[in-house]
C-alpha cells in the first residue's frame, strides 16, 4: 500500500505547489477542497494532513474552517499560513488582524529545534521565507510552542510535538522560501512516517493494470494533439490494450513548423499505433475569420475541435471510451474550489465531462499527474526526448499568440519567426534550460528602413521563461549576442516583420497559468 498525504485546499493560488513538493519527496498526495465530504477524506487513508493557505480571514464566522475529522483523525497535521491560523483558532488560540502585514520575502529566526526542521534549519540561524498574510496568530492553543519568529509574525513556526501538529506562517512550498522543500519533506517523511517509495515506474504498472480493468475488451478513441500530455496518454494506453486504441489527430493548422508531420510519423510509422489524421486547417482558419477576442478564439477552436473529432468518432464502430491527456492541475483548476478565475483560464481543457450525445466514457490515465511527472512517465514509456522535453504549447496554438484577427498570412509569418527562435535556442544548447519559449506576432506595425527602402511591417515579440513547475516563472536572461543573432535572422528571413522585441516580464507566485 502506497503512503499518502491529504492536502485540504482553502483557496491558495499555490496549493498545487504543496502537492508538487510532497511528491518530490517520493510520497503520493492529493488535494481536496476543505468542504469535501468526510467519507471521501476517510477513504483516502492518509498518513498525514496539510492545511493550505487561502485568501480568507478566520476573524469572520462565514470563512472556511478545517472539518473536525482533521483533529479527530489522530494524524500528523501541518497548517500553512491560513491553515495555521484556522488550526490555532479552532484549537483555542487567537488570531488578529495585524498592522505588521508581511508580503514577499522575509527572514525568520530559529529559536528552538523541532521535528519538521531539516539539517538546513539550525537553531540561531535565519532563513529566507515567503510571507503572504495580513492576519497573524497572537496566542497559541494549549500544548503549542514557538520554534521560529519573524518581524511581523511572532509565531512563524509553531508546533505541538505530542500531537504532531505544526504550523508555518510562511509558504514553504514556493521556491522563494530557501529550504521550504526540505521542511515539507521532513514533515511527510519524519513526522508522518512515509517511506518515500512512490515512483513513476510503479505508477506506470499500476496505470496499465487499471486501464485494462476499466476498458476490458472495449475500444478506445484518443484525441491526439502532438503535445506531451496526449502523446504520453496514447503510448500508455497502447501498452495496456494495444490495437483496441485508435488515435485521431485533428490538425487545426495552428501548430508549429513540422509538428503535424512529426506526430503522424511517430505514431503511425514508428510506434504502429492506429492513427487517423484529419487536416482541418482551412475549416479552422475560416471559422476564426474576423474574431479578435482571445477567449472567443479559444471557445471557437475548442467547439470546432469537438465537432470535427465527433464526426470522426462516429465512423468508428464499437467505441466505448474517449481518452484524453487531462492533468492534475487541469482537474484542480477547473473545479475552481473558491470561485476564482481558473474555470475561464482552463477553458481549452475538457475536464468537465463530454457532450452527452457522444455517449462515451472518459479515460484519463494522467489526471493524477503534474506536467513534469508526465515527462518522467514519457521516458519510462520510451518516448523520444525531443517529444518528452517539448515546451508546453496551448491547445489553441498560434491563434492565441497573435493578438487580433487570425489569418493564413499571419500564421505563416508567426510560424516562420517561431521556427527561427526555437532553432537558435536549440543550436545554443539552451532548450532544456528553458521551461517555455515562443514568438508572438503583436497587433502593431512600425515604420522601418531596410536597405534603401522604407518598410511598414509587423512587430514580433519573443518570450522565454524558466520554471521548475510552471506555477512560478521568471524570464530567461539571454545574452545580448543571442538576441541580436535571433533578431537579425527573423528580420532578414521572415518577410512581414521589421522589428523584434524581447519580453522580460516574470510570473510571480500566485498567478495560475503562463502562455
Amino acid at each position: 500500500m502506497t503512503d499518502s498525504i491529504l492536502i485540504l485546499d482553502f483557496g491558495s493560488q499555490v496549493t498545487q505547489l504543496i502537492a508538487r513538493r510532497v511528491r518530490e519527496s517520493g510520497v503520493y498526495c492529493e488535494i481536496f477542497p476543505y468542504n469535501t465530504e468526510i467519507s471521501r477524506l476517510e477513504d483516502f487513508n492518509a498518513n498525514g494532513i496539510i492545511l493550505s493557505g487561502g485568501p480568507a480571514s478566520v476573524l469572520y464566522d462565514d470563512t472556511p474552517r478545517a472539518p473536525e475529522f482533521v483533529f479527530n483523525s489522530g494524524l500528523p497535521l501541518l497548517g500553512i499560513c491560513y491553515g495555521q491560523q484556522t488550526m490555532c483558532a479552532q484549537l483555542g488560540g487567537r488570531v488578529e488582524s495585524s498592522a505588521h502585514r508581511e508580503f514577499g520575502r522575509a527572514e525568520v529566526k530559529i529559536i528552538e529545534d523541532c521535528e519538521i526542521f531539516s539539517s538546513a534549519w539550525n537553531v540561531g540561524s535565519t532563513e529566507q521565507v515567503w510571507m503572504s498574510h495580513g492576519d497573524r496568530v497572537i496566542e497559541l492553543p494549549e500544548g503549542f510552542k514557538v520554534f521560529a519568529f519573524s518581524e511581523g509574525a511572532p509565531f512563524a513556526v509553531i508546533g505541538n510535538e505530542t500531537r504532531k501538529y505544526y504550523g508555518t506562517m510562511f509558504h514553504p512550498e514556493v521556491i522563494q522560501t530557501t529550504h521550504g522543500k526540505e521542511l515539507l519533506s521532513s514533515f511527510v517523511l519524519e513526522v508522518c512516517g512515509c517511506l518515500g517509495n512512490w515512483t513513476m515506474a510503479g505508477f506506470r504498472n499500476q496505470s496499465i493494470d487499471s486501464i485494462r480493468k476499466q476498458v476490458g475488451e472495449s475500444k478506445v478513441i484518443c484525441g491526439l494533439s502532438g503535445g506531451v500530455d496526449s502523446s504520453v496518454t496514447a503510448k500508455l494506453i497502447h501498452e495496456a490494450i494495444g490495437h483496441q486504441l485508435t488515435c485521431v489527430f485533428v490538425d487545426h493548422g495552428l501548430l508549429r513548423e513540422g509538428e503535424a508531420e512529426e506526430v503522424v510519423n511517430l505514431f503511425n510509422s514508428h510506434y504502429n499505433i492506429p492513427l487517423i489524421h484529419v487536416d482541418a486547417s482551412k475549416l479552422f482558419l475560416d471559422s476564426l475569420k474576423d474574431i479578435s477576442d482571445p477567449e472567443i478564439k479559444r471557445r471557437t477552436i475548442g467547439a470546432l475541435f469537438v465537432e470535427v473529432f465527433e464526426k470522426e468518432a462516429k465512423q468508428l464502430k464499437d467505441v466505448d471510451f474517449l481518452a484524453q491527456g487531462t492533468l492534475y492541475p487541469d482537474v484542480i483548476e477547473s473545479v475552481s474550489f473558491t470561485g476564482g478565475p481558473s474555470v475561464t483560464i482552463k477553458s481549452h481543457h475538457n475536464v468537465g465531462g463530454l457532450p452527452e450525445r457522444m455517449n462515451l466514457e472518459l479515460l484519463e490515465p494522467l489526471r493524477e499527474l503534474f506536467k513534469d511527472e508526465v515527462r518522467i512517465l514519457g521516458r519510462e514509456l520510451g518516448l523520444p526526448e525531443v517529444l518528452v522535453d517539448r515546451h508546453p504549447f496551448p491547445g489553441p496554438g498560434l491563434a492565441i499568440r497573435m493578438p487580433g484577427e487570425v489569418n493564413l498570412e499571419k500564421v505563416k509569418i508567426l510560424r516562420a519567426a517561431d521556427k527561427i527562435y526555437i532553432e537558435e535556442i536549440r543550436n545554443s544548447g539552451l532548450y532544456n534550460e528553458i521551461w517555455q519559449a515562443f514568438a508572438v506576432l503583436l497587433p502593431v506595425r512600425t515604420v522601418g528602413v531596410m536597405g534603401d527602402a522604407r518598410t511598414y511591417d509587423n512587430v514580433c515579440a519573443l518570450r522565454a521563461v524558466t520554471s521548475t513547475d510552471g506555477m512560478t516563472a521568471d524570464y530567461y536572461p539571454f545574452a545580448h549576442d543571442f538576441l541580436a543573432k535571433v533578431s537579425t535572422r527573423i528580420i532578414n528571413e521572415v518577410q512581414g516583420i521589421n522589428r523584434v522585441t524581447y519580453d522580460i516580464t516574470s510570473k510571480p507566485p500566485g498567478t495560475i497559468e503562463w502562455e
